[in-house]
């Protein structure tokens, strides 16, 4: 699929996921909640669930990633030539 040409926000994303195909934000919010508050509780800053991890900020799950694959992005990456 090309990608296309105008940026679409998050914010644009998550009220076509409620508006256009019906998913409860408000729910998987709770279920988020519900998971990370032992943890939050207990001052941790991530909690181990059903294979994923929830990163924990100040007191407030911050993202949601998978347990045993490697964090995308540009830490870790090798420099060429190093």
């Amino acid at each position: 699929m090309k990608k296309p040409r105008h940026p679409v926000t998050d914010h644009a994303v998550i009220r076509y996921l409620e508006r256009v195909e019906g998913v409860d934000i408000e729910a998987i919010r709770r279920e988020i909640g519900r998971v990370a508050d032992k943890g939050i509780e207990a001052g941790a800053d991530g909690v181990i669930s059903g294979g994923f991890v929830y990163r924990i900020a100040a007191g407030v799950v911050v993202t949601v990633l998978h347990h045993n694959r490697a964090e995308r992005g540009r830490k870790g990456r090798r420099r060429r030539g190093a």
